[in-house]
């Protein structure tokens, strides 16, 4: 379920900062963790409590600190003495087992990522203080990501429900065919093994068997499960909860039953091919419900 969040505060010694949620449709619950160095502790903390109020999506928390000193000024950036240290021993260290007469790029080692940090050091103090007022902010901002979430499941829904009826008016329709579906089995049956087994036959033994071939290919057995998926689908639709991954099942089952139907009603000609037409468009609004389906937890 998509969804964007987002808060501005202070800290108690005045630090602005801004902390964000963003969630994106995913299959399982992926928690993503854009915090200060130093601040995993939240990490940790935030990660249980989005557990408890998302089950299934890609969800982003971003926390930026506007460290500004008292005067307005921004921090003066330094490099990191420890990094640059590594990365000349480890050149020089390379250039003296390859043999190789070659002397470290200083400016190449000041454009490694991680080499510049313009954050003024945190007090114990600071960081403690800057920790609680962010994590104080998360409650009202889930809560506001919530929201969006709840507003986009239920304009979902509506959709969902109206592929439902869509797919409910053509099981209808179909049921209406399926007499002419027998009938015209049995014609066809009964013109075929005429033509195959020319001379005298027992016509009584023909009519039954294209009968009993007729009768394996109704399709009643496959509109009475259909009904009953789109009445479980919406049952589970109006329950609400986590129900996306039993809803994409049903959508499956649907979709197999469609196919069955149109691997029964092929090659039938006349009226019937009407059932084509319908087995085809709810393939079609199958799939589109499926990719609806993504969305839902």
């Amino acid at each position: 379920m998509t969804g964007f969040a987002r808060v501005a505060g202070t800290t108690p010694a005045g630090t602005a900062f801004t902390l964000s949620l963003k969630s994106v449709n995913h299959r399982f619950l992926d928690l993503q963790f854009h915090l200060p160095s130093g601040m995993d502790a939240l990490e940790m903390q935030w990660r249980s409590l989005l557990k408890q109020h998302i089950a299934r999506g890609h969800v982003e928390a971003r926390l930026f600190f506007d460290r500004g000193d008292r005067s307005g000024t921004t921090a003066t950036p330094r490099h990191n003495a420890n990094a640059i240290r590594a990365y000349l021993e480890a050149f020089r260290a390379a250039a003296a087992e390859n043999d190789i007469p070659a002397q470290p790029d200083l400016n190449a080692a000041f454009q490694m990522p991680g080499i510049w940090n313009a954050d003024t050091p945190w007090t114990e103090a600071e960081r403690a203080a800057a920790e609680s007022a962010a994590a104080q902010a998360m409650q009202p901002l889930l809560a506001s990501l919530d929201a969006m979430r709840l507003q986009e499941g239920q304009a979902l829904a509506a959709v969902l429900e109206e592929t439902m009826r869509s797919l409910d008016a053509a099981v209808a329709e179909m049921s209406e065919l399926r007499a002419g579906i027998q009938q015209a089995y049995r014609l066809r049956l009964e013109q075929r093994i005429s033509e195959l087994l020319a001379g005298p036959l027992d016509r009584d033994r023909i009519v039954q068997e294209a009968a009993l071939l007729a009768d394996r290919s109704d399709v009643e057995e496959e509109l009475a499960r259909l009904r009953g998926h789109i009445q479980h689908f919406l049952d589970l639709l109006r329950q609400g909860g986590e129900v996306g991954k039993k809803l994409d099942f049903l959508l499956q089952e649907m979709n197999r039953e469609a196919n069955t139907l149109l691997s029964k009603t092929s090659g039938i000609a006349g009226k019937t091919l009407r059932l084509t037409e319908l087995g085809l468009a709810m393939k079609s609004e199958i799939e589109r419900a499926r990719e609806q389906i993504q969305n839902i937890e």
